[in-house]
């Protein structure tokens, strides 16, 4: 893609992959058919995995972004990601959510993994469990024997916009959600490398004290960051960049975009708003390599 630093391969880091088995969820839970959620939301339902993930490729080549990582956006979804990683894999990480205290979590893990799936991705808040639970130990145990996986791990706020457009309730427990809980975790495994999206989602402070304490510690500068409301001062995305490169340096932040459904596709105003904050901030062409796609690579890629 070309860049303010020249042509520079962008990997997304963070790209919801909705399937048609998350609209079936969604419409189950508000007890309407599809076609009435279509309608209400204004979304397009793919009707295949595979359908959606060619959208997604020609949404990618038509922005000049090289490769995205794709997450599977309820529990049990693993399948669609596979399925949209086997018929693009020059195009696709793939990630999957994790409810950990299933009883059938760890069989999951291994056959996502076996799949070549590349990311758990952990929602402490949403499902209730602290990362420090000692049932989530066999699945870091096996994440540490695997080059090129990752765990990934929303801290701070969770909200989910289809949720309250929906009129949905949203249960979650912040309780769950402090990046500093995932301190003794990152420190008990050092090969694992984890990933914390959205700065720390208004955890800013904390995530930056567990990232300079752990060197496995990664941070996703997806989505709009709309939680710098929540911190003291005049914080803004400038703000964001400069200390997170202050502390972790540009070889551990990885862009993302928080990209989810179409007709929208990949939310490259998001692109544009980081861009400008490096800029702001002087960022070399070797710093924008790393955090638009580099970083990313190096890390899925083992």
């Amino acid at each position: 893609m070309q860049t303010p630093w020249g042509d520079i391969e962008v990997a997304d880091a963070h790209v919801h992959f909705f399937s048609p088995n998350f609209f079936l969820s969604l419409a189950s839970l508000c007890q309407k058919t599809p076609d009435a959620l279509e309608g209400i939301l204004g979304w397009q339902f793919p009707l295949q995995p595979e359908e959606l993930a060619d959208s997604w490729v020609s949404e990618l080549d038509r922005h000049g972004v090289a490769r995205a990582a794709i997450i599977g956006s309820i529990p049990g979804d693993e399948h669609s990601v596979i399925a949209a990683v086997k018929r693009h894999p020059k195009w696709f990480y793939g990630y999957f959510m994790l409810n950990p205290t299933a009883p059938d979590a760890m069989e999951r893990v291994e056959r996502a993994l076996a799949a070549g799936l590349r990311g758990v991705c952990l929602f402490p808040a949403m499902h209730c469990y602290s990362i420090q639970d000692a049932r989530l130990k066999p699945i870091f145990e096996t994440i540490a024997r695997r080059k090129g996986a990752i765990i990934f791990v929303h801290c701070g706020v969770l909200t989910v916009g289809v949720r309250s457009k929906l009129g949905l309730a949203t249960p979650f427990d912040l309780r769950f959600s402090n990046p500093i809980d995932l301190h003794a975790v990152a420190l008990e495994f050092p090969n694992v490398n984890f990933v914390v999206p959205h700065f720390g989602a208004g955890y800013f402070r904390e995530t930056l004290m567990l990232a300079d304490l752990c060197p496995n510690v990664y941070l996703d500068t997806s989505s709009s960051n709309s939680w710098v409301k929540y911190q003291a001062g005049q914080l803004d995305l400038t703000g964001v960049f400069k200390r997170s490169l202050d502390i972790l340096g540009p070889s551990r932040l990885l862009f993302g975009t928080d990209s989810s459904f179409f007709p929208r596709g990949w939310h490259c105003k998001v692109f544009d708003s980081q861009v400008e904050a490096m800029q702001k901030l002087g960022a070399t062409a070797a710093d924008a390599k790393l955090i638009l796609g580099g970083n990313l690579t190096r890390l899925l890629q083992g």
